[in-house]
């Protein structure tokens, strides 16, 4: 799943999990029965789930471009300096004027 199916699939299981809410509290409302409206919402929760959960193909549409492995040993990796600063063993500066 790419980043933007994950933002896809997220944003349908807010959706399904409001509209079965407001499903089963209506159903439970006009029917007045608890167990109905208890049923309902878990029937749109095994829906979301079974919508929201798997890798479906409308998940994929933009795929990510991974680095091939002889391109990433031609760019090697930046070198991360231990420069001298703040976080150099010097002390910490409070946040209070004295």
């Amino acid at each position: 799943m790419d980043w933007q199916g994950q933002k896809r699939a997220e944003m349908l299981m807010q959706v399904l999990l409001v509209a079965s809410a407001v499903a089963a509290f209506l159903a439970g409302y006009v029917l007045a029965d608890f167990q109905l409206m208890l049923l309902v919402y878990a029937g749109g929760v095994v829906l979301t789930a079974l919508v929201t959960v798997p890798d479906w193909p409308f998940f994929n549409r933009n795929p990510l471009k991974w680095l091939d492995a002889a391109e990433a040993e031609r760019h090697p990796r930046p070198q991360v300096s231990s420069g001298s600063g703040a976080s150099a063993g010097g002390k910490k500066k409070s946040g209070k004027n004295k």
